[in-house]
This record gives C-alpha cells, sequence and structure tokens, in this order.
C-alpha cells in the first residue's frame, strides 16, 4: 500500500514508520529541522514496545511530490486544517482514501467537504507519542489503538483492509459501523479533562476529587453527552461514569496534551474541543456554559501562542 503520512509529528510520525516497518511504501510530509533530520538520518522510534530505525525514508516539505496514495494518514493538528486540507485531493491515487485521526468530532467533515465522504475514513487514535528531536519519535504508551469508519456508518471491505494493515504493522486497529460515537466517547474524556486540566494547571490527582472542580468535569462531560444526541449520536447509557471512573483510576501525575501545550507555550486545539462544543451547542439550542468557560478561559493562551509562533 502506498502511504502518504502528512503530519509527522508524533502520532504521524509513529504509526507511519509502523506501517513502512511493515513494507509499505511511506512518504512522510514534514517542515523544518525535523523533515531535515529525516532526510539526513531517517527516523528513529523509541517505543515502549520497542525501538527501530528507519533508513533511508523518503520525506519532502512538498506533498505534491508524494506518489499518488492508497491511503493519506492525515495527521495535522486540527488548527492547521484550514492551511492544509484544500491539498488533500492532489495526494489521492485512483482509489485512494483520507484517513483522519485528529482529536474533536469535525475533523472528518471538513475533510469529507474537500475530497468528499466517499474518499474520507475517520479514525479514532489512542496513543502517547512525540516529537523528542528532530527526526526522532519518543512512544510511551502501552497502548497504541486507532479505530477507523466510514461516515455513513457502513463496515466495508477498505476500512477493514486499512485497519487489518495497522494491526499487521503491530498496533490494535479495529474498523467499525459506529466510528461517530467511537469519536464522540472520546470526545466527551479528552475535551472534558483537557479543558479542565488546562484551566488548573494542576496533574490530575490534584484537582479530581475536590469537589467543585469534578463537578464542574462532570458537568463538561454531560454538555458534550447532550450535544452528541442533539447531532443525533447516542452514547452509551453509563458513557459519563464510565469516563469519571477512568479518570479516577489514572496515575495522580496524569496531564491531558492540550494542558502541556499549555504549559509548553505552544497553540491550543480549543476550537476543536470547548470551541466546538460551544459551536454545536449553539447550533441546537443546548446550553453548554462549562465549555463556554474554559473556551473564554483559554482562547486568550491560544492566541498569544500563536503570537509568539508568528501565526497571528
Amino acid at each position: 500500500m502506498r502511504v502518504t503520512v502528512f503530519g509527522s509529528g508524533g502520532l504521524g510520525g509513529y504509526f507511519g514508520a509502523l506501517l513502512a516497518r511493515a513494507g509499505h511504501e511511506v512518504t512522510f510530509v514534514a517542515r523544518g529541522s525535523h523533515l531535515e533530520a529525516m532526510r539526513a538520518r531517517g527516523l528513529q522510534v523509541h517505543s515502549v514496545h520497542g525501538d527501530f530505525h528507519l533508513h533511508p525514508v523518503r520525506a519532502t516539505d512538498r506533498p505534491e511530490e508524494a506518489p499518488p496514495a492508497d491511503l493519506v494518514l492525515y495527521a495535522v493538528k486540527t488548527y492547521h486544517i484550514p492551511e492544509t486540507v484544500e491539498a488533500l485531493p492532489r495526494l489521492l491515487g485512483p482509489e485512494g482514501v483520507v484517513l483522519t485521526t485528529q482529536n474533536g468530532v469535525e475533523a472528518p467533515d471538513q475533510v469529507a467537504a474537500v475530497v468528499g465522504a466517499e474518499r474520507t475514513l475517520a479514525g479514532a487514535v489512542w496513543v502517547v507519542s512525540r516529537i523528542e528531536a528532530p527526526g526522532v519519535i519518543r512512544q510511551e504508551s502501552a497502548f497504541r489503538r486507532i479505530v477507523v469508519g466510514e461516515l455513513d456508518g457502513r463496515l466495508t471491505p477498505r476500512a477493514q483492509a486499512i485497519a487489518r494493515a495497522f494491526a499487521e504493522a503491530g498496533t490494535e486497529g479495529e474498523a467499525t459501523a459506529e466510528i461517530r460515537k467511537v469519536l464522540w466517547t472520546k470526545f466527551l474524556f479528552i475535551a472534558s479533562i483537557g479543558g479542565v486540566g488546562s484551566v488548573v494547571r494542576l496533574p490530575v490527582g490534584a484537582w479530581r476529587e475536590v469537589p467543585e472542580t469534578r463537578a464542574l468535569l462532570e458537568q463538561a462531560m454531560r454538555e458534550i453527552e447532550a450535544v452528541a444526541r442533539a447531532e443525533g449520536v447516542i452514547l452509551d447509557p453509563d458513557a459519563v461514569p464510565q469516563t469519571m471512573a477512568f479518570i479516577d483510576h489514572l496515575a495522580s501525575g496524569a496531564t491531558a496534551s492540550m494542558q502541556r501545550d499549555v504549559e509548553a507555550g505552544r497553540p491550543l486545539e480549543i476550537e476543536a474541543m470547548s470551541g466546538a462544543v460551544v459551536r454545536l451547542g449553539q447550533r441546537h439550542g443546548v446550553p453548554t456554559p462549562a465549555h463556554a468557560f474554559i473556551y473564554a478561559a483559554l482562547k486568550p493562551v491560544h492566541l498569544q501562542a500563536l503570537q509568539r509562533a508568528g501565526v497571528a
């Protein structure tokens, strides 16, 4: 399978490396020092599942140089979607598809609006990985799971084949006929813990038992549950208590990725998190006061980070 990894950071770099190691023809789209290191020294992966080194690798900062792809693994941050999504149609081969991997619930439809729903697969990903240094990916979680599905809810041979390719490469790969439900269930967790943690700016063990803060967390989850229902996505009846229980069992020093971005001064995916909850809530007349508060508190932090990065 010909694969183009569009966004070769912690997620794209790691999963793309696994596919390349498994024998697929992978082109990495990257930029800056990370790109130069990959061109010069290949891609080094340090993982709890075993280290490996790809050399040479095909890497470019010009997506159009990639051969026509059977699969585009679209792994840019959500705030980079507007500036990159228009390039996707040119990357696809005759039967190629784009697989979204972003946090949140809006990316699949943003991509489908450009390449067509028939050439879009939605993906939900669970992994902890990052660029440790240019040309080096550090993968730190026991879990490395990807669930893929068609936007129309069919369980198709192509979704199963792509899930199988990931599984054969070493991950937990799964195809589902309920990808919207999977995405919203993950969203209920990541947008709530990421939002509250980013406002509190303490590890989860310092705030999950504080009654007022715990109530804010649960309210944030209930708002997402209500917005999902308004969008026509029915989550499991115990989605909120199950997610609360999962958070209660996290290591006390755990932090969400958006909180780590706040602390590092990086731009935030706040528009795709609480911002999306607020926008969709307004569309359907669903009150979202917890996420409105989180969004109002974190948007200036995001804007300051964009200014420092020279983006805004």
